[in-house]
């Protein structure tokens, strides 16, 4: 595995390189194919991203397993140079190797146990790799939310939480605040101008008010920008917030305060662009029992596994909005994502595979 693992590493996949997506999405196909079993893959093409793989094992006309993720990373080609694949001190190092190429191998692998092994699990297996996670999965949604709606419950094989596996994540929503106020100059005639600095400053304090951190609502400017030059009142800025809620309720909140801004100085427009991005993936019943069942297989070769709740969003969300029991972040213990000291423990490699082999070959 750690061969293997190194491979997919090596080839760079940021997510808006298809060139080079689709040379992942060409290892990854031949690795799947290389199974000793009956697989249905196909390559559904992303514009501007690459191709998403679906791939379909024992078939059978009923709801099965659906198993996520994803083949893009968010390192800059060239970035390898500075974060090499290797092995130090018992850890595994490389771009995307936490987030999320690693546990591709796991998801190869645990399939090939099961083809060798001639253990048929009792659901039908999906695997659903999308090319566009990193970046929205605006093409990729579509495709998980149909797998989602055939299937009896989602693994997905994002980075764990150091180690413990995710029944809860926060939804996510991008928004840009666009202001357009009056130039005029700083010096002679300030007061003839409507600044728009001025405005998105006044409509930060407001955004901050929406803040409510034992919901786990969280709403934060991120980025700013706006002005002409030193000596003009800045006729136009704007600023992106970035937004996360536990609950469909907390998201509707914000986002009808965020479509019904009204400007301090009536001089000043404003304009919202964007929208929620992923749902929550709430901690349901099912998700807890889901939850307990990987809990029990783990304690079966003695191996610890927690739980945690986490702001970040997946694949997963989109499948949990439609009632789908989802357990999430089953990779490989690490830490880093999208850094440069990017890492999974060699040491977790085997054991997170077996709990992902148990989990299909249990249905």
């Amino acid at each position: 595995m750690i061969n293997a693992i190194s491979e997919i590493v090596e080839i760079e996949s940021p997510s808006h390189d298809p060139e080079r997506n689709r040379k992942a999405a060409d290892w990854v196909e031949a690795a799947f194919r290389g199974i000793p079993i009956d697989l249905s893959i196909e390559r559904i093409a992303a514009e501007g991203f690459g191709d998403h793989l679906l791939i379909k094992a024992f078939p059978e006309n009923k709801k099965g397993v659906l198993v996520l993720g994803h083949i893009d990373t968010v390192h800059p080609v060239g970035t390898k140079e500075k974060n090499p694949t290797r092995v130090e001190d018992g850890r595994m190092y490389g771009c995307g190797i936490f987030d999320m190429k690693a546990n591709v191998v796991v998801m190869i692998e645990a399939l090939r146990y099961l083809a060798q092994t001639g253990i048929r699990p009792p659901l039908p297996l999906t695997f659903l790799l999308s090319c566009d996670e990193e970046v929205g999965s605006f093409s990729g949604r579509e495709l998980v939310e149909n797998e989602a709606v055939d299937s009896e419950f989602c693994l997905v094989c994002e980075p764990s939480s150091l180690g413990r596996v995710k029944t809860g994540r926060k939804g996510t929503g991008v928004f840009t605040l666009k202001a357009h106020g009056l130039p005029a100059h700083a010096g002679l005639e300030p007061e003839r101008g409507a600044s728009a600095i001025l405005e998105l400053a006044r409509q930060i304090e407001k955004l901050q008010a929406l803040n409510d951190p034992s919901a786990g609502t969280s709403v934060n400017v991120c980025t700013i920008r706006g002005g002409t030059t030193t000596n003009v009142i800045p006729e136009h800025a704007e600023c992106t917030i970035d937004v996360r809620f536990t609950s469909t309720a907390a998201a509707k909140r914000i986002l009808s305060v965020l479509r019904t801004l009204k400007p301090f100085d009536e001089r000043v427009t404003l304009s919202v662009l964007g929208d929620i991005n992923r749902p929550p993936m709430e901690r349901t019943a099912a998700v807890a029992a889901l939850y307990e069942k990987a809990r029990s297989i783990a304690a079966s070769f003695d191996y610890e596994l927690g739980e945690t709740q986490v702001g970040g969003g997946s694949d997963g969300n989109f499948v949990g909005a439609l009632g789908v029991p989802v357990l999430d972040g089953l990779g490989i213990f690490g830490d880093g994502a999208h850094t440069l000291h990017e890492h999974i423990l060699v040491s977790d490699i085997a054991k997170r595979a077996t709990l992902v082999t148990l989990l299909l070959a249990a249905g």
